[in-house]
């Protein structure tokens, strides 16, 4: 079809309706439909609904990679003494009608174990994973605002956001229905108020010490390791 303009002439291409439906950041959508374009699209490694807006990242820096790693590795030492605790990475949690995000990682304990998340039908985390862990590079605003208050409200008894242009680590713990800030005590070590012996030596990590990071984790007795 052509189109004429006092000035130029257009031409209107026909849709390839062979093409993938779009999905870009900003967008506004059900769960349902972002899932639907979601599968759609194999190119896409990572994109989250948050508050029903789509946000898809862009490729990974270094740095954000390696400190997913260093994170990861402490929550699966963790794991590795507590059988009824599954750490995570990157994995699809659906949390409500309008969130459905990708945290860099998380700690769950089991539902047969009390808690809180389930495995649903279709192999995803459904439900609020106890704690939930993101590397911020260049996603700080969205990780410490709209991502905090989704958490938040769905119920995460823990938030650890790492600020890595920052070097600075935020461990939120959920009091009342709030997250409340914590601090190191004078070891500049964090424990965690929901998995008993899961400690953070702050310094240690944000230096990329990993055997210190692991050295500071504690193995108490117990199956579920919970606090």
């Amino acid at each position: 079809m052509i189109q004429t303009t006092g000035r130029a002439t257009a031409r209107r291409l026909p849709a390839d309706a062979d093409a993938p439906p779009t999905l870009e950041s900003g967008d506004v959508m059900s769960r349902a439909e972002f899932e639907r374009r979601y599968r759609l699209r194999p190119d896409l490694k990572r994109a989250e609904l948050v508050e029903g807006v789509v946000f898809v990242a862009s490729p990974l820096r270094n740095p954000h990679s390696v400190a997913t790693v260093l994170v990861v590795t402490w929550l699966g030492h963790y794991m590795a003494r507590h059988p009824d605790v599954h750490a995570g990475d990157g994995g699809t949690v659906r949390l409500d009608l309008d969130n459905e995000l990708q945290p860099d990682a998380f700690l769950r304990v089991s539902e047969h174990a009390g808690g809180q998340s389930r495995i649903d039908d279709d192999a995803f985390v459904q439900g609020a994973p106890e704690l939930v862990v993101e590397v911020a590079h260049s996603s700080v605003s969205r990780d410490l605002h709209a991502k905090k208050r989704v958490y938040e409200r769905a119920g995460v008894r823990e938030y650890i956001v790492w600020r890595i242009e920052e070097a600075a680590i935020d461990w939120f713990a959920l009091v009342d229905g709030a997250f409340v800030a914590r601090q190191p005590d004078a070891g500049g070590v964090i424990e965690s108020a929901v998995f008993a012996g899961l400690r953070l030596d702050v310094k240690a990590l944000l230096r990329g010490d990993l055997a210190r990071v692991i050295d500071a984790v504690a193995t108490p007795g117990g199956s579920s390791g919970l606090a």
